[in-house]
């Protein structure tokens, strides 16, 4: 029973002996019952529930007169919107702070407290006054959290489908797109927006976001906005210039931290962040970044999706063009801060934009990953993602990097001994693919290009690059009768020798003595090589008229095993050179090795209120032995937040190790296991199993 409530001064007349927050009944209404059960979260713009408890006699309307009091943050008042005064009234204003009576039972007074759907986020503080004539009493009723509300039509944040905001509000667990384009591979990710103590971590994040600690009362104030906590969201979850959460790090040298690969979920980097004395957590790269990101807007009521942009450009200087310089064996000269990654994730938030013109309301991409300034302040939007389709540079905030991200043309130079430059022609890389998103209420993949891109060659396309004055784009593409391609024949796997294809085509009535330059380095998913572990040089390769050639070129794991990223990405260069006329021909393709597959299987049948038991299994794929074996369990029904569960040494070639991790009991619902393996020659090869329970 919560404790007995003192008035600041006694009144003989009206004594407030306790009062019930209805956590249970709230958490029901506003969809936050997972949060509720030791403190009051609601949704702003939704009635929720308060009963008060008097002692002797309960409230008399004709006698006795309630006045109700709300505030937030450090410095509330009535101007800034952080505070607020309103009586008890049967005349309630919508869009206002108002309580009336729901039901009035012996000492017990039922009350309904509405919330304006443009009230700053955050924790409260609700207050009574009672007064019966000229004496009067104070309480303080408790605390209580208030969210952004995607089911009250009048939020900014008002989502009209329930499957999405479902998915895009409450859903805990998903999936983060990675891989290449030609071979998109999926990780589970826990996202965990209700589990113990994220709200807080939250809300904490937003109280350490510089804004803040510049001037508080104006903050708190425009917390009313999703546009504002976005953006300080995109700010706080990397370190580069405040109090942040994350520290980037893209080198592969993650000795002193957690490898960025290694994270199956974002609540064990947000624990460790408050735990630590809010200190930078080791390490993040682009996917983390947005993931962390995703679990805080879920968390304060924002619908938000992580979304992954395959070849996409990195325009420091906003001419919408990333150019290459190479040597004359097709080899990048200099190191870039301009390249195009692999892929690079983001997040997509859905809400209104009364700062811009009608229309760009909708889903908004932001991007925590630390790249470029905006305003002074690494962070990255929110900037309307139909703002991007349409070419509309002016737009805020930073379209023109985010335009380019899925835009940008490249250009290869191949700069000979002799010091002139020669341009390549490159058709295999183009910028902005396959850009994907987890689908509504089931695990698979969404392709949400459209949304950033009209199609290709289409007059919508055309009239979006005029607008953004993308010239590149408008200029007529060189043609040379010549193609080249990078096939694969299979799909490959880590610890395989396997076999790539130059593709040629002649489609030109005259012959063409060629040098072929074929190799393959290992690289990051963000552009940087490593090693090289392959090459081929056929320095007299002929082409007859309208003919098509394949060039086999095989790639041995003895070759890449020491030198592979955990990205698992191999990149394939063909350098196509014409010694007669200076003409080059650039082809290339980064390959994603699949790692080993991890079996999941559930012993005996989910039921409620059952111990299960789960076994994870995995086949080492490699021709040699595997140490430091380890894998790691997260997900609902584990006994601590993340359990390992170390492997004997060694793991020898196409051995299967299998461990048991005892879960317990889950209510009845969809729960989503997500295991991760680690070893010294395999890392970060994930899984994850869906488990359904059923009632008991």
């Amino acid at each position: 029973m919560p404790p007995r409530l003192t008035p600041s001064c006694f009144s003989v007349d009206l004594v407030l002996e306790r009062c019930d927050l209805e956590l249970e009944a709230n958490g029901r209404d506003h969809h936050t019952a997972s949060l509720c059960r030791e403190r009051l979260v609601v949704r702003r713009g939704q009635p929720f529930r308060v009963t008060l408890r008097f002692q002797g006699r309960n409230y008399e309307a004709s006698v006795d007169s309630l006045t109700f009091s709300v505030v937030t943050g450090p410095d509330p008042s009535n101007e800034a919107g952080t505070k607020a005064r309103f009586p008890l009234s049967d005349a309630v204003e919508e869009g206002a702070w108002a309580a009336s009576v729901v039901e009035k039972q012996d000492s017990a007074l039922s009350l309904q407290l509405s919330t304006p759907a443009n009230a700053p986020v955050g924790l409260y503080r609700l207050s009574l006054e009672a007064s019966t004539g000229y004496q009067g009493s104070s309480f303080m009723l408790g605390h209580f959290t208030l969210l952004f509300n995607s089911w009250c039509p009048a939020d900014a944040v008002y989502l009209n489908s329930e499957e999405e905001r479902q998915e895009y509000v409450l859903t805990q667990q998903g999936f983060i797109y990675q891989g290449s384009a030609k071979f998109i591979s999926s990780i589970p990710w826990n996202f965990g927006q209700f589990e113990d103590g994220i709200l807080d971590i939250c809300l904490t994040l937003l109280d350490l976001n510089p804004k803040f600690l510049k001037n508080a009362s104006r903050d708190c104030s425009r917390r009313n906005s999703p546009v504002y906590v976005g953006r300080a969201v995109s700010a706080m979850v990397n370190c580069n210039d405040d109090q942040g959460v994350l520290l980037g790090r893209w080198d592969n040298n993650y000795g002193d931290g957690v490898s960025p690969m290694f994270w199956i979920g974002s609540v064990d980097i947000l624990r460790r962040w408050k735990s630590c004395g809010c200190q930078r957590v080791k390490y993040g790269q682009c996917w983390v970044f947005a993931a962390v990101a995703c679990t805080v807007l879920r968390c304060l009521g924002v619908p938000t999706r992580v979304v992954t942009n395959y070849n996409s450009a990195h325009d420091q200087n906003s001419n919408l063009l990333i150019e290459y310089f190479r040597n004359e064996y097709g080899e990048i000269q200099r190191d870039k801060s301009e390249m195009i990654w692999n892929f690079h994730c983001w997040v997509e938030s859905w809400m209104t934009r009364p700062d811009l013109q009608p229309g760009y309301e909708g889903w908004q991409a932001l991007d925590p990953t630390p790249q470029e300034k905006s305003e002074g302040t690494y962070c990255c939007g929110p900037v309307p993602v139909r703002a991007i389709r349409e070419g509309d540079l002016s737009t805020k905030y930073d379209a023109p990097f985010v335009f380019a991200e899925v835009n940008a043309d490249v250009v290869d130079w191949i700069r000979q001994d002799d010091g002139s430059v020669h341009k390549s022609v490159n058709h295999s890389l183009v910028v902005g693919l396959k850009i994907s998103t987890k689908r509504v209420g089931r695990d698979e993949r969404e392709d949400i290009t459209h949304t950033y891109k009209y199609p290709e060659g289409s007059p919508e396309e055309r009239e979006a690059f005029k607008r953004a004055n993308h010239l590149n784009k408008l200029a007529e593409k060189e043609e040379t009768g010549l193609a080249m391609r990078i096939r694969v024949s299979q799909s490959m796997s880590v610890g395989s020798d396997f076999d790539v294809f130059a593709y040629i085509t002649n489609n030109t009535a005259e012959d063409h003595a060629c040098r072929l330059l074929l190799c393959a380095c290992t690289v990051s998913y963000n552009g940087i090589l490593g090693p090289e572990c392959g090459a081929k040089d056929l320095l007299n390769l002929s082409l007859e008229p309208f003919s098509e050639k394949s060039i086999p070129f095989r790639i041995l794991y003895e070759k890449y095993c020491d030198c592979l990223t955990e990205s698992n990405l191999i990149k394939v260069r063909g350098l196509l050179v014409e010694p007669a006329t200076n003409n080059y021909l650039l082809a290339e393709r980064d390959i994603y090795l699949e790692n080993p597959e991890i079996k999941i299987r559930i012993l005996g049948e989910p039921k409620q209120n059952r111990k299960l038991v789960a076994e994870v299994s995995l086949r080492n794929p490699l021709t040699v032995p595997l140490s430091g074996c380890v894998f790691t369990v997260e997900g609902a029904g584990l006994t601590e937040e993340q359990k390992a569960v170390e492997i004997p040494d060694p793991v020898e070639a196409g051995e299967e190790v299998k461990v048991r991790v005892d879960l317990l009991p889950l209510h009845v619902g969809r729960h989503k296991l997500v295991v991760n393996f680690e070893s010294d020659k395999l890392k970060a090869v994930k899984g994850f199993r869906n488990i359904i329970i059923g009632p008991p």
